[in-house]
């Protein structure tokens, strides 16, 4: 099964059935959501369910064509402002109480579809779409393995690039290139690019740093393919490791590795969170960000792995990462992080496949 097999109107009608019943339909104004019921990926446009099922997409003339080449099967509605004109067509097919998505939508934003209304109830609607999205079919598991391939081979493409004098900036665009030279529409992300200290920065964005012998090494990226995203981290370090660097790299790695065997079918987000704080707190380390995050159209998706998680258990098609890390501020870090799916049989496989070894380059 391929993304171009994908039902999108079985998609839609899904959501419809999910709606409660005192709303009459809802707006969907976020891009990614759009984009998985209908399959447009234009960057302006809204589409408006029916809680009978009956949906239309609005984008602007910039757009039309793309839209009648990736969601054919779906009326399409021309208009500068999308979500208004959906708001304003919702009073002609009997909508009383419209659902809109509060997460995506500005004050200003709902001022105009407030505007729009004319004696439409505007309410928050849950978020249905994306506890669809949390579950992948096999088209969708399929693009991100292969984002998920791209990302590991451009990681063993750039360890060869590093070498004493070359900064994270410089990394971070081979980086770009090693994946869109392997098949990668391009980054899913801005990549996590850390030397020497700058490793023990859990979000550090890359700088004009040099390598220099001894550094720790965090590299955190991923492709974008065909809309999906992959997500890795690898630590490596450039010459010998010192002891330090050797115990806080194998700590982490024994996390992970125990955490990707207990993440299968029937566990909690939040339990799985639970347990690398235990570890953490045992081993005297800080947690500075939760264990993990769902992926797919968007770098960071339902289920979130965190303490606070109301997500339910992991089940067949959920994809998600595992990204524990120690980090000793003013000298450097460790995160191995690994995306998975858990399969049919519960049990969890992982997609990101490169050495988790503290390589010594």
């Amino acid at each position: 099964m391929t993304l171009a097999d994908v039902d999108h109107r079985a998609r839609r009608s899904a959501v419809a059935a999910a709606l409660p019943d005192d709303v009459d339909g809802v707006l969907i104004t976020n891009g990614a959501n759009v984009r998985y019921l209908t399959g447009f990926s234009g960057s302006h446009g809204a589409v408006l369910i029916a809680a009978g099922g009956r949906s239309v997409l609005a984008t602007d003339g910039r757009y039309l064509e793309r839209a009648s080449a990736e969601a054919p099967g779906i009326e399409c509605l021309q208009a500068r402002r999308a979500g208004t004109a959906l708001v304003e067509h919702a009073r002609t097919v009997e909508i009383a109480r419209l659902g809109f998505e509060p997460g995506d939508v500005s004050v200003a934003a709902f001022d105009g579809l407030a505007a729009a209304a004319d004696g439409i109830e505007l309410v928050r609607a849950p978020r249905v779409v994306e506890e669809q999205r949390a579950v992948k079919d096999a088209a969708e598991v399929a693009a991100i393995t292969r984002a998920c391939e791209i990302t590991a081979r451009a990681f063993e493409a750039v360890i060869d690039e590093l070498r004493m004098g070359v900064t994270e900036r410089e990394i971070a665009r081979l980086l770009i290139a090693a994946m869109q030279d392997r098949g990668a529409a391009g980054p899913a992300f801005d990549a996590i690019v850390a030397f020497g200290p700058h490793s023990a920065i859990p979000h550090h964005e890359p700088t004009d740093r040099p390598l220099a012998r001894g550094d720790l090494v965090k590299l955190d990226f991923g492709a974008s393919y065909e809309g999906y995203c992959a997500d890795m981290t690898r630590t490596v370090v450039l010459g010998p490791a010192a002891d330090w660097q050797r115990e806080i790299h194998g700590e982490v790695a024994d996390l992970q590795a125990g955490l990707r065997t207990a993440a299968a079918q029937s566990s909690l987000p939040r339990d799985l969170d639970a347990a690398m704080r235990e570890r953490l707190d045992r081993l005297g380390r800080p947690t500075l960000h939760g264990l993990g995050h769902g992926l797919g159209l968007e770098i960071h998706e339902d289920p979130f792995l965190t303490e606070d998680s109301p997500a339910p258990a992991l089940q067949a098609g959920t994809v998600f990462t595992i990204e524990p890390g120690v980090y000793l501020a003013g000298r450097g870090g460790v995160r191995i992080e690994d995306t998975l799916v858990v399969q049919e049989s519960g049990q969890p496989r992982v997609l990101t496949e490169a050495t988790r070894a503290l390589i010594e380059v």
